[in-house]
């Protein structure tokens, strides 16, 4: 009986203190819905405490994707360095923002960003999180407890003369130009990886091909080349499409009307927001449009897939030309990577190029979502662009991360089968079109029609019948005179 009293009290504490422990990791915070508890030792509050009940969809969180996050670190300051300067906010209010946003620009606080971004609301979940955090940090660095909010709001003070629909776009754009920066770097080193091999092989004859057929001569620096032009179009085809993302509604608030935003603060946020992020940023001539609108974003995510398309054409023609080794075109080698097979011994597939193809497929299908979201918007705001932004998102991460692995793990171990080429160079009936200056077409034709029935090579065929001199097949065959080939014209690239 002693020991059953005993099992009993024991209980009965253990379950005061779990209570007692419960009332302490929790906080209670209170919205238009009611009140919620929100953890004690969390930066956000109520709004992102709802956010994260409502959308458990994708498991991918605002803190994926830390850039994100800077991004609103600085629209944030922006906003109260110009609210101070239209007078609207006190200078010993933005001298307790300040360092909260520093530290999110920073890289800190970023744990606390939980919201799926999947989410309804047009964004609106993501922008109280920034500002529940913001708001919480400096009260806690001001030497307030976290949910004071008569102290520092998230509303009323980080959020002054804001609206969702004009900071979360910002945020986006903002984040979007930080990420192109990393994006053109790697685009960068991936064409002067394709420069190099050009320079390498500028003088090794090859044929080219058109509908997989033999063409006519050109060499195999001159392919290398033209894959570092295509990509060299790409990255001007980025740049040009920057410029519409660095154009913004801010100060437009709800609609772009710029209701409750104080006089001159349209002209102090842009300001700000230059000497923040160091863009060349403006806000839309019609505010109305902007925020209705998403232009920017689509033409923007166009750029990405247009690089994807070019990414992906060179993926696989480096797979076909790599195909074989002993029933292919066989004229390059890939670095081995992985065994390629369960069951095929010795067989080694082109891994890495057919990562980038596949990569470059997920970012055409982001440009169709974001197309699709684009164009449902209804009325004065577009309520899609979370998605909008997500897709972008990850088309820049997987394209800068595919264009590294690509450069490093396949193109910068690129060989070729120099052998391969010149044995194709004798035994094409391709050949026979850089003969016809010299020959004429209807000896040409005479000597492609014997090729294709004795299975023999165009040279071999000249040689037999004496029609060219050896000096003269040399001559031909240098790269100069075959391809009309200009150095000069790939120096300094």
């Amino acid at each position: 009986m002693r020991i059953k009293n005993q099992f009993i009290i024991i209980s009965m504490l253990m379950a005061f203190l779990s209570g007692s422990l419960s009332a302490q990791e929790y906080r209670i915070e209170e919205d238009l819905l009611g009140k919620i508890n929100v953890p004690a030792d969390a930066y956000y509050g109520a709004q992102a405490a709802r956010a994260m009940e409502n959308f458990q969809i994708s498991g991918q969180y605002t803190n994926d994707y830390p850039d994100f996050l800077k991004a609103w670190g600085m629209v944030k300051l922006a906003c109260a360095r110009a609210n101070t300067d239209a007078g609207k906010m006190k200078p010993e209010m933005l001298k307790m923002i300040e360092p909260a946003c520093q530290e999110l620009i920073e890289g800190k606080l970023q744990d606390h960003f939980k919201t799926d971004l999947y989410q309804g609301g047009a964004g609106t979940s993501t922008n109280m999180n920034a500002n529940e955090i913001i708001a919480n940090r400096a009260l806690e660095l001001a030497g307030y407890n976290k949910g004071e909010y008569d102290k520092i709001s998230p509303n009323d003070e980080i959020n002054m003369s804001q609206s969702t629909n004009d900071t979360y776009p910002t945020a986006l754009k903002l984040t979007m130009l930080i990420q192109n920066d990393a994006l053109k770097i790697r685009l960068k080193e991936l064409i002067a990886a394709f420069n190099e091999l050009g320079s390498k092989y500028i003088d090794v004859l090859k044929m080219g091909r058109t509908e997989l057929q033999d063409a006519v001569p050109m060499t195999v620096g001159q392919e290398f080349y033209s894959y570092a032009s295509m990509l060299g179009w790409e990255l001007k085809n980025l740049e040009h499409a920057e410029k519409a993302i660095m154009v913004l509604n801010m100060g437009g608030t709800a609609i772009g009307t710029g209701l409750n935003t104080p006089e001159g603060y349209h002209e102090y946020i842009i300001s700000h927001l230059r000497d923040i992020t160091g863009y060349d940023l403006s806000n839309a001539d019609d505010m109305i449009a902007a925020t209705s609108s998403l232009h920017g974003f689509v033409v923007y995510s166009s750029a990405l897939k247009t690089l994807a398309t070019t990414l992906s054409k060179i993926s696989n023609d480096l797979i076909i030309l790599s195909s074989g080794p002993r029933n292919g075109i066989f004229e390059i080698n890939l670095p081995p990577r992985q065994p390629g097979s369960s069951i095929m011994p010795g067989k080694v597939n082109p891994v890495i190029p057919e990562l980038m193809a596949l990569i470059s497929y997920r970012v055409m299908g982001n440009d169709v979502t974001v197309n699709f979201a684009a164009s449902d918007g209804d009325l004065q705001l577009n309520a899609y662009e979370p998605v909008v932004g997500l897709s972008i998102f990850e088309s820049q991460k997987i394209l800068a991360n595919g264009m590294k692995t690509f450069r490093e793990q396949c193109v910068e171990g690129i060989t070729i089968n120099e052998d391969v080429d010149k044995h194709n160079m004798e035994v094409t009936i391709g050949i026979v079109t850089a003969l016809n200056p010299i020959l004429g077409h209807h000896v040409g034709d005479e000597l492609a029609k014997e090729a294709k029935e004795t299975g023999k090579g165009i040279l071999e065929l000249v040689r037999e019948k004496k029609l060219l001199t050896e000096e003269q097949i040399e001559e031909l065959l240098d790269p100069v005179n075959m391809v009309g080939l200009d150095k000069s014209k790939y120096e300094n690239r």
